[in-house]
């Protein structure tokens, strides 16, 4: 079918409304306006409103943001709860857990002057400081392909088309989407962006890189009983119920209102293809340590994303003709302060600088914004990531005891300085096992006051999705799910996915893969860990999707 596209033209087209892309858009717009110049800057985001697809702890450390808006708080910035202390937990077992001495924690892991917050919300504030500036924002617009010219030079996006039916035709009220054109295109996508994810592919950016690692997170919102209530606690843990074999860790936050956030992260390395994370989430939250808090409450928010967890050690190249990767669909994210959002900030706001150097100059795009990458490792952010470098290495290699031992090591007498690196090369999805050489889990079923099933957790994401549009979950080869993955592997899709989007129906013999896609909360598990690697994420139509008010 060939469609007849509007073009709009700008400076710089941002793609995704995450830290990263808000913060370069700021950054880009501040500096026109000093400068008594202007750029023509345009944001696209594929949910339904800024904020609506961020998922994250969130624990903030406000670096990157006191350079961008120096007066946040008198912006009114949405940091309300300063942090006031923090406990760590090595869980040993159901109901056993031991406290970690301050003094034995890594340096990276203490919180000492930052704010527990929402991320969803601070982006929404930012989006509000990106429009004032001046920037037009597009939410509920999904960027479906980069404009790729002869000479192989990133020129823009294409926006998905709205209204196709199933089969991909044209229903009533059919939009085709536009073309956003560019001289400078910066992909702020996310962590497994599916753009950003070809053109790593494309440019062979990942050449001479570890593989990117994974985990993925599962966060729920409580509202608890004042007298639990301790605003400003942060408590993170590592152990039971994942192990050496199946690595994690744990969360729960106490925000201000009364509200609680409390969320496991399982590292996507893990072995056993018969681990659901959200069946290990669920079983947590009645270990003791997390129950006292959560008892007599209310469970009002859930959600899952996928974080990229690589570091230092997996980044990509940042730029290619016409355009650049900021924030976690480049891998900024310190696994070692779990933390991604000042990272993001930074490196949206190294990228801004370099095309506003670059536009200054006279530049008329599509060439490679090489004073970025020369930035990024002049600045704070590379000292950091690089300081931090071993730490999921040594945690994959020797699990959290031994591993976490050499860390405090490392993060405390060398400061991240050690004179080796250690490498982690194994990517996630090929680390399971066969299921005949794994334990089946039998998980205990939810009680509906601590612990819940998919189904209702999902409805509390506000997920939803045009019924009648193309499935957004792609299979290379439909054959291999039931054909190969379930005899080996006892088709993990059906657990590791956080929503209840993949099924084997039917009896032995007359066995089906079933995808519900409506039920997707665009965690982009699936793209990673399927052992196959033949599930590819694409975006749906735009506005589709998890609508997180608080995440």
């Amino acid at each position: 079918m060939s469609v007849q596209r509007d073009v709009m033209e700008y400076d710089v087209v941002i793609v995704g409304g995450g830290p990263a892309g808000l913060s370069a858009a700021c950054r880009l717009k501040q500096k026109a306006a000093e400068a008594g110049k202007e750029i023509g800057v345009c944001l696209v985001e594929k949910g339904s409103e800024v904020g609506a697809h961020i998922l994250s702890g969130a624990v903030f450390e406000t670096r990157a943001l006191d350079e961008l808006f120096p007066d946040w708080k008198e912006k009114g910035a949405p940091l309300k709860t300063p942090v006031k202390r923090d406990d760590v937990y090595f869980f040993l077992g159901e109901q056993s857990a031991f406290k970690m001495p301050n003094l034995f924690v890594p340096k990276t892991m203490h919180n000492e002057g930052n704010y527990i917050i929402s991320l969803g919300n601070l982006c929404r504030w930012l989006g509000t400081q990106a429009e004032t500036l001046g920037v037009e924002i597009y939410p509920g617009f999904a960027a479906q392909e980069a404009i790729i010219d002869e000479q192989g030079v990133v020129r823009g996006v294409v926006i998905g088309d709205m209204g196709v039916d199933r089969e991909g035709k044209p229903k009533d009220g059919y939009t085709p989407g536009m073309e956003l054109r560019a001289k400078y295109t910066l992909f702020a996508e996310g962590c497994r962006g599916h753009l950003g994810k070809r053109l790593i592919a494309r440019y062979k950016l990942a050449e001479g890189a570890d593989p990117q690692h994974y985990g993925i997170g599962i966060k729920e919102i409580w509202r608890v009983d004042p007298a639990k209530h301790q605003p400003g606690l942060v408590v993170h843990g590592a152990g039971w119920p994942l192990d050496n074999a199946n690595p994690g860790g744990s969360f729960l936050y106490h925000l201000e209102d009364n509200q609680v956030v409390v969320g496991l992260i399982v590292d996507l390395s893990y072995s056993n293809p018969y681990l659901s994370p959200f069946d290990e989430f669920q079983r947590f939250k009645h270990h003791p340590v997390v129950k006292q808090y959560l008892e007599g409450g209310q469970r009002v928010s859930y959600g899952a994303r996928a974080i990229t967890k690589g570091g230092f050690n997996s980044l990509p190249k940042m730029v290619f003709p016409g355009g650049a990767l900021i924030g976690c669909d480049a891998g900024t994210l310190n696994f070692a302060k779990i933390k991604g959002s000042h990272t993001a900030m930074k490196s949206g706001m190294l990228a801004a600088d370099a095309v506003v150097e670059k536009l200054f100059a006279g530049a008329e795009g599509g060439d490679v914004l090489e004073n970025y990458p020369a930035a990024f490792k002049a600045s704070w952010l590379y000292d950091e990531l690089y300081r931090s470098r071993n730490f999921g290495a040594w945690l994959h290699k020797l699990g959290a005891i031994v591993g976490g031992a050499i860390n405090y090591i490392e993060q405390n007498w060398f400061k991240g300085r050690a004179p080796w690196t250690v490498h982690d090369r194994k990517p996630d999805h090929l680390c399971l096992k066969p299921a005949a050489e794994s334990r089946s889990i039998e998980y205990p079923k939810p009680d509906g006051k601590l612990s819940f099933d998919k189904l209702s957790s999902v409805f509390l994401s506000s997920t939803n999705h045009e019924e009648d549009q193309p499935v957004h979950l792609k299979l290379a080869d439909p054959s291999v799910p039931i054909g190969k993955n379930l005899p080996l592997y006892d088709e993990p899709a059906q657990r590791y996915c956080p929503a209840g989007v993949y099924e084997v129906v039917g009896e032995a013999g007359a066995r089906r893969f079933q995808i519900n896609a409506q039920n997707c909360v665009h965690c982009k598990t699936c793209d990673i860990k399927d052992p196959a690697q033949n599930i590819t994420w694409v975006a749906p139509e735009g506005g589709g999707g998890p609508n997180y008010a608080n995440m």
